[in-house]
């Protein structure tokens, strides 16, 4: 079962690269972040021309998530408990929740599609938004993979966290003056390791970017971050028999900011023994 994970930055303009591209490296699931529609502006057909079904949760033209699978895709959730909300100048426990999560069941697996809060400057309220979002996200998966170990469980998409020094390339981007690399974003893309989750792609893929700027030639000079991620419950990891990060998806005409992080999983015994019910 081949898995992966793409920030695709507007579906509309990239569905041929990126329906290409699942078709040319025989993807089964692809969940995507940024899809930037509504369900019924997404260009079902030509993932649908190739076998695929899907999963869509946007509101307009920003955020937006999405899952293609050519296997059926169930348990659809479009939030997970707690997940907070989003409204500039609005304080309180009513703000809006944004599309920023899907998850289903395929095959048996848990797959959530994931664009956590960019956070925008250190300061701002939107920090505090993600450094939120991703406490619950933490109490979420500590939950799901204490109560189902046996089931495989991803989080996978976008952190919008470096979490290390290495992973960090853009000269733009500095400790202490911006967000992505601040001591809390990375404390807490470290809590969900500790939720029971952990990078199932750095231990066969130690060093490369996964996103370049459009500006100052940053792809060209390598200046990138390693912000996209595949994080795995210990039944996934166990699972996990390669892992790649496709550079070359950066080149070519009209690409994402972003490329696409894929994994390859051996997956034992019979779906039928795997519980489809997840709190």
């Amino acid at each position: 079962m081949r898995i992966a994970t793409w920030n695709v930055n507007s579906i509309r303009t990239r569905v041929d690269r990126v329906v290409d591209w699942m078709v040319r490296e025989d993807v089964d699931v692809l969940a995507m972040q940024e899809i930037k529609c509504k369900p019924e502006q997404f260009p079902a057909e030509a993932f649908e021309s190739q076998g695929y079904e899907l999963a869509i949760h946007g509101f307009n033209q920003w955020n937006g998530v999405a899952i293609a699978s050519r296997s059926p895709i169930e348990g659809v959730e479009t939030s997970f408990p707690d997940m907070p909300g989003f409204l500039k100048g609005l304080e309180g426990p009513d703000q809006p929740q944004e599309a920023r999560a899907i998850g289903a069941v395929v095959d048996g697996v848990r797959l959530w599609s994931l664009y956590i809060p960019n956070g925008r400057a250190l300061g701002d309220p939107h920090l505090t938004y993600k450094l939120d979002w991703l406490a619950a996200l933490a109490e979420y998966t500590r939950g799901e993979t204490t109560a189902h170990p046996e089931v495989p469980f991803a989080l996978m998409g976008d952190f919008n966290i470096a979490p290390f020094d290495q992973d960090n390339g853009d000269p733009a981007v500095v400790e202490g003056i911006s967000t992505h690399v601040s001591p809390p974003e990375r404390q807490a893309f470290f809590a969900l390791e500790a939720a029971g989750v952990t990078d199932v792609v750095r231990p066969r893929v130690p060093e490369g970017y996964t996103y370049w700027d459009y500006k100052q030639l940053r792809f060209p000079r390598n200046e990138g971050m390693r912000i996209d991620f595949i994080l795995g419950s210990e039944a996934f990891a166990a699972a996990v028999t390669d892992a790649s990060i496709h550079r070359n998806e950066r080149k070519g005409q009209a690409p994402s900011d972003h490329v696409p992080v894929l994994v390859e999983l051996a997956l034992g015994g019979g779906d039928e023994d795997l519980p489809m019910i997840f709190g």
